[in-house]
């Protein structure tokens, strides 16, 4: 059976509370004064099928805690695209003494009955890269979203006007809709896109940003549109984009139109030095991840963060959310060298395997 957002929302939010009920009385050490409770971080990560989580945001994370609070404990959770697996974890670790939340929400509307829970507690919690609605969120670190579409349209239109097109169908493979974010680069993308003069024939939501589905979204549009129409891919992400190029290749279509996408992870990478992908957008993770970790640890020892740290307040449907918004990059392959190998998110080692190798040195990369 399948329930709506607001319906597991309200059913999540009843079981926490019911749960919260009969712990009115803190487990020992986990109130004021000192103990094992008051040095507990929970990280609460939403999926596995963009690879950043788990090959960057969770260890660097980890490690930058650790080096600001060796006595620490980071207790982490990835919920594999699960809302209701996810409102378990922040359950676990609430009951398990975590004294801070940083919470990637699977699904940004339901995620608000973890936030109530943790507040009925005093827990404070950090809204990590993907915005928590309607929810006394109490900061909130990320990207400016917003731009991050701005970016991938201005450069999809760009590259189009400069290949000479002046014609032709755009398909849109936009990301989950349970994901505030993925409506916040769509907004960006749309504010570009539909003045620039060229016309979107296509547009998906893409559940869990599945990678198989943007690849079945793309085969949808071969066979409506044809091959030769099709100019260009607004592709939300790298998995998007991913899924989108597998479909054009196996149908044919040569050469590839440009398409965007987000992340930089390594498979995006690589396509972006092959020429397959035409972009990409760097978020450095690093910053964001270790931003996320030093206000935690902060929070935890009952201090608030420096006000020249916070730039931006951004509204949620609830209050405008102090946060920090840190600057997206676009990546194109004459870029690579100068942005994600220059900060070492990925090395020339990394990339430059196999297939790749002669596209790199092309690119300059060995």
């Amino acid at each position: 059976m399948r329930f709506s957002n607001s319906r597991v929302a309200m059913a999540a939010l009843g079981v926490l509370l019911i749960t919260a009920c009969n712990r009115d009385k803190k487990p020992e050490g986990a109130g004021a004064g000192g103990g094992a409770g008051d040095k507990t971080i929970a990280l609460l990560l939403p999926e596995t099928k963009t690879a950043r989580y788990e090959s960057h945001d969770r260890p660097l994370f980890e490690r930058k805690v650790k080096a600001l609070c060796p006595e620490c404990q980071v207790i982490y959770s990835n919920a594999d695209q699960n809302a209701a697996k996810q409102q378990d974890q922040a359950e676990a670790a609430l009951t398990n003494g975590a004294r801070v939340l940083v919470l990637d929400p699977v699904d940004s509307a339901s995620a608000s009955a973890i936030v109530a829970r943790a507040k009925q507690s005093k827990i404070p919690v950090i809204s990590y890269d993907r915005l928590i609605v309607n929810a006394d969120v109490d900061y909130y670190i990320s990207f400016d979203n917003e731009k991050v579409g701005k970016l991938q349209g201005q450069a999809l239109v760009d590259k189009l006007r400069k290949d000479g097109k002046t014609s032709g169908t755009l398909v849109m493979i936009n990301g989950s809709p349970t994901d505030n974010n993925a409506k916040l680069f769509k907004a960006g993308a749309h504010s570009v896109i539909d003045g620039s003069g060229f016309t979107v024939g296509a547009e998906y939501d893409t559940p869990d940003w599945s990678p198989d589905k943007a690849q079945q979204q793309m085969e949808q549009s071969i066979t409506r549109f044809g091959k030769a129409d099709i100019i260009g891919v607004y592709a939300a992400n790298d998995g998007t984009a991913g899924g989108a190029i597998a479909a054009m290749k196996a149908a044919g279509v040569t050469p590839l139109p440009p398409v965007t996408g987000q992340d930089a992870e390594l498979a995006g990478i690589q396509r972006v030095v092959s020429g397959e992908q035409y972009m990409t957008v760097y978020k450095a993770i690093k910053p964001e991840a270790e931003t996320a970790a030093e206000l935690a640890v902060t929070l935890l020892r009952g201090q608030q963060p420096e006000a020249g740290k916070l730039n931006a307040k951004v509204p949620n449907g609830k209050k405008d959310v102090p946060s920090i918004l840190l600057a997206p990059v676009v990546v194109t392959k004459d870029t690579v060298k100068s942005t994600v190998v220059a900060d070492g998110f990925w090395t020339p080692a990394q990339i430059c395997v196999g297939a790749y190798q002669q596209a790199c040195q092309a690119a300059q990369l060995q």
